[in-house]
């Protein structure tokens, strides 16, 4: 799938297309059944059958209740809403004021984290983590409480591909009744997910990175876990997340998630197939050249690494004119540099950090574009280093 000439893109955990079975399945509810889930009549009746469908069929493959999943605005939405409904209404109720997360989430759980501690009265603690990104249980039963509000831990984490034992550490809470929280939005393309209601309390999704389309959310709540409203007005989704429902991006959204948990876990093998002959081929043929991650309890389609003396954004810049699109853990959009906090948490060096490069597979992905990739890759390594060197000589 080269969407864009010949590029070739490899940055499928950042979005992927929207497979075009999705598409028309969405298609009848922007035209002829556009009528609004919250009205009486029979366009109204029309478009809440679709969005209480959609909602079974999520429910129907997480093996949970359809009243437990309410529809969001997209994944980071279903993070906030997990970790501040949460968070303060077991501060209301038991006066429970610790929030526990691991150094490696995404943004969409430390930010709000970090701003419930700053602004709100919380305390902030963060959970230890491995050389490979991984948190440790021992560490999480060492320091749990009845005094946590709530523990958020990514499932596969969206920069180093690592997955982490999230059975074992919801295990944990529920012994403490603390709730956990999973944010589910890597994994769920890539992660058989039913019966997740035996080890977490919610757990977020965003359809964009399951061959859905971007704007729509979900977020799992297991029936009696406390949470406070984020958003309030008309009591849509059992009053948790007021708004009108986006009806066509919803049922696109159940339909992707259905061919994610079904299909999409058959293209598994193909998946670490490329993934490997990457990580292989980048090992074998560039001197200072890091894996980061688990090597092999890794997301199948997820390969990252840190090279030594590159600059990853000069290395992005290079690949996306040379037609590959990757990514980078810093931030390479802000003009202003910095370290991939993941990546310093799991004890890399701040120059080595800056050095990151994440390629990510999917569906749409041949021998071919792989094959390409790993012939240009170790050039384009190669001429950043011979380039830096030149300016130091200067």
């Amino acid at each position: 799938m080269n969407a864009s000439l010949d590029k070739i893109y490899f940055d499928y955990a950042a979005t992927t297309p929207v497979d075009d079975r999705v598409v028309e399945a969405m298609l009848p509810y922007f035209t002829r059944q556009f009528g609004n889930p919250s009205s009486v009549h029979i366009f109204g009746q029309e478009a809440e059958a679709a969005l209480e469908g959609a909602r079974e069929t999520i429910a129907r493959l997480l093996g949970v209740s359809s009243s437990e999943i309410v529809f969001t605005g997209c994944g980071t939405e279903s993070d906030n809403l997990a970790l501040r409904g949460v968070a303060f209404e077991r501060k209301l109720r038991y006066g429970a004021d610790r929030i526990l997360i691991s150094p490696v989430e995404h943004h969409a759980v430390s930010h709000t984290a970090r701003q419930l501690a700053d602004h709100f009265g919380f305390r902030l603690e963060f959970l230890r983590v491995d050389s490979f990104g991984m948190v440790d249980p021992d560490y999480l039963q060492k320091i749990i409480d009845r005094d946590v509000a709530i523990v958020s831990v990514i499932h596969g984490n969206n920069e180093i591909g690592t997955i982490n034992p999230v059975a074992e550490l919801g295990q944990i809470c529920r012994n403490y009744q603390v709730p956990f929280h999973v944010d589910a939005v890597q994994s769920a393309a890539h992660l058989p997910l039913k019966g997740l209601e035996d080890w977490c309390d919610l757990a977020a999704f965003g359809a964009h990175k399951f061959y859905g389309p971007k704007g729509v959310g979900a977020l799992f709540i297991r029936k009696g876990t406390p949470i406070l409203p984020m958003l309030t007005g008309g009591g849509q989704e059992n009053g948790i997340r007021s708004g009108t429902q986006n009806v066509p991006y919803i049922v696109g959204m159940a339909k992707a998630f259905e061919l994610a948990q079904t299909e999409g876990l058959k293209i598994h093998a193909s998946l670490i197939q490329f993934r490997d002959r990457i990580i292989s081929s980048v090992q074998d043929n560039i001197k200072g050249s890091h894996l980061t991650g688990h090597p092999t309890l890794r997301l199948a389609n997820h390969a990252s690494f840190v090279f030594e003396g590159v600059d990853g954004n000069q290395l992005l810049i290079l690949l996306d004119a040379a037609g590959f699109a990757c990514s980078s853990g810093s931030a390479c959009k802000t003009g202003d540099p910095k370290p991939s906090e993941v990546l310093l948490a799991m004890g890399i060096s701040p120059p080595l950090a800056l050095g990151s490069l994440r390629v990510t597979v999917g569906k749409y992905t041949t021998q071919e574009d792989v094959e390409k990739f790993v012939s240009v890759l170790p050039l384009l390594v190669h001429k950043i280093r011979k380039m830096s060197l030149e300016l130091k000589g200067r």
